[in-house]
């Protein structure tokens, strides 16, 4: 019996590019509740640039990777991991080095950028963020950061050794060809995960999770049932124990009722 479902918010719950969440999916969401099984966000996102859920409530958030997890009041805290702070420091002078924009996601959700470029324009207006103000990099110095992301391609970060000699205490993990999320060397939506249904007392036995990007990949494997929206990237299929229709064709509810969750 699944008591815990737990959903990827872009490219899952509400279309990349696109504010809303598909009224078969708030329906899905609905019947989930009053079958008294548990709804959770499990997101890249820190709760201060979760702004696109339309007033749909959960009953709890892992944010940011799995590094900061909330209950539904988005007050309690239920675990929190920061990044290394000697990784932040050798991060300055990196960033006074490199001309690739970082943002910076401090536990309060204050967040801030360290520059802004095209990369960067892109990804918040495909997300539709809100606002991000700019700082200077050693305003992070000091700061419990829970996840920090950096706007280039892939190759472009390997080829700095960003992770190699700078972040040597991270995991960088990306869904876009745009910028890439950092988080705590060892941080996952599967650890936030392990961390919720701790204090619900639920078995990982009797959860199930929807995803699209190849930060859901660990999570899709770890939890008892694993499905990949029709929109998800090739890895994340291949991970999935089910893979169900794109998020703006019903994805979520035809795989609820068809892996009998739902009626």
């Amino acid at each position: 019996m699944i008591k815990a479902v737990f959903f990827d918010i872009d490219g899952t719950l509400v279309p990349i590019g696109d504010g809303g969440i598909p009224a078969s999916t708030k329906k899905a969401i609905k019947l989930l509740k009053e079958a008294g099984i548990k709804v959770f966000i499990s997101s890249g996102r820190h709760l201060a640039w979760i702004n696109n859920l339309e007033g749909e409530t959960f009953d709890g958030y892992v944010t940011t990777n799995g590094a900061l997890c909330l209950l539904g009041d988005k007050e309690t805290v239920v675990y929190k991991r920061t990044i290394d702070s000697g990784d932040v420091d050798r991060l300055v002078g990196f960033v006074n080095s490199h001309e690739i924009p970082f943002v910076i996601v401090p536990v309060d959700g204050n967040l801030f950028t360290t520059g802004v470029d095209d990369n960067f324009r892109t990804v918040t207006r495909l997300l539709r963020t809100p606002h991000v103000p700019e700082g200077k990099i050693t305003d992070a110095v000091g700061l419990d950061v829970v996840q920090m992301m950096v706007f280039a391609p892939k190759e472009e970060i390997d080829s700095t050794n960003l992770f190699t000699d700078v972040l040597t205490h991270c995991d960088g993990t990306s869904w876009s060809p745009y910028f890439a999320d950092i988080v705590p060397e060892g941080s996952d939506k599967s650890v936030g995960i392990d961390r919720m249904i701790e204090h619900f007392g639920i078995d990982i036995s009797e959860t199930m999770a929807f995803g699209d990007g190849d930060n859901d990949i660990g999570m899709l494997k770890h939890v008892a049932v694993g499905v990949a929206m029709g929109n998800a990237v090739d890895e994340v299929k291949a991970v999935a124990d089910y893979v169900t229709t794109d998020v703006d064709k019903d994805g979520i509810m035809n795989a609820l009722v068809k892996l009998g969750v739902l009626k």
